[in-house]
């Protein structure tokens, strides 16, 4: 697929949520590289254009440990969690109609690439971690060589440790962390989420078994009321994703604030995604 063109940003009168779910589809390309079918479109409505992805269902391989047709509602499902957090690291979600049937669109969200973005992940020789960084693991180089896999010691991460901690998430791979303009930092790929059983699998380790911030016992406080019955966020969740897994989202959130502790890896389930980028 060519390059993805750039729209130059500019204040838009409607939403991105308006625009994205309401908006004509017009598809441009495939990113072959996905493992389902993801295939890169223009939207617009109302004389407002913007690019985003877009997952039809038809297009999901099934998977042994989630049900079929499942991955793009548990896309969604993520988008509004994070948007109870309130701390935006999902791109704007939704589930509509396409050219190709039901799926998930997500606005397209152009990466920072420049030599001024923050380096997020990195491989070093060290045995230790440099200050601001945090260890992962390590990793085979070739040639019978190790080295130590780290990510930054960065809020923005800690955030979304947090965030992944909550949704489940079984596939946190370096590739998925996309620094945007303004400094802010959008997570992508969400389709093996809110798993019942304990799939949390992350690059993003750094921080398991310190206290949370305050921030984040703020935010789970907040998230622990979102999550009663028959508030609106649960009356959504009931749309994407099974009772059980709400339920197992209220577990887990209760699990943290209990604790008051980033989780540590279960040893029942691969703590690392492979490959990790």
């Amino acid at each position: 697929m060519p390059a993805p063109e750039r729209i130059p940003p500019r204040r838009m009168s409607v939403t991105a949520v308006d625009l994205i779910t309401k908006g004509e589809l017009t598809v441009r390309g495939q990113i072959r590289e996905a493992s389902n079918a993801v295939l890169y479109c223009a939207v617009s409505y109302e004389g407002e254009e913007a690019l985003c992805v877009y997952k039809p269902v038809a297009g999901e391989q099934p998977l042994w440990d989630f049900p079929d047709g499942t991955l793009a509602g548990r896309e969604v499902a993520a988008y509004e969690i994070s948007e109870v957090t309130g701390w935006g690291l999902v791109p704007p979600t939704v589930l509509r109609d396409g050219p190709y049937g039901e799926g998930m669109c997500q606005l397209w969200i152009e990466a920072d690439e420049s030599d001024t973005a923050p380096q997020l992940l990195a491989l070093v020789e060290e045995e230790e971690p440099a200050d601001g960084w945090k260890a992962i693991g390590f990793a085979e180089v070739g040639e019978g060589r190790t080295a130590l896999l780290v990510h930054a010691d960065d809020p923005r991460l800690r955030r979304l440790a947090v965030l992944d901690a909550v949704i489940n998430n079984g596939d946190r791979k370096g590739g998925h962390l996309l620094p945007g303009a303004g400094g802010r930092l959008y997570a992508i790929d969400h389709g093996v989420t809110f798993n019942v059983d304990d799939k949390l699998r992350t690059l993003l380790w750094g921080w398991a078994g310190e206290p949370l911030p305050a921030e984040a016992v703020t935010v789970l406080d907040r998230l622990a009321g979102e999550l009663a019955e028959g508030t609106p966020l649960t009356t959504r969740l009931a749309e994407l994703i099974t009772p059980a897994e709400t339920e197992a989202v209220r577990t887990r959130v209760q699990e943290m604030r209990r604790t008051g502790l980033h989780p540590k890896p279960s040893g029942q389930w691969p703590a690392i995604p492979w490959p990790p980028v």
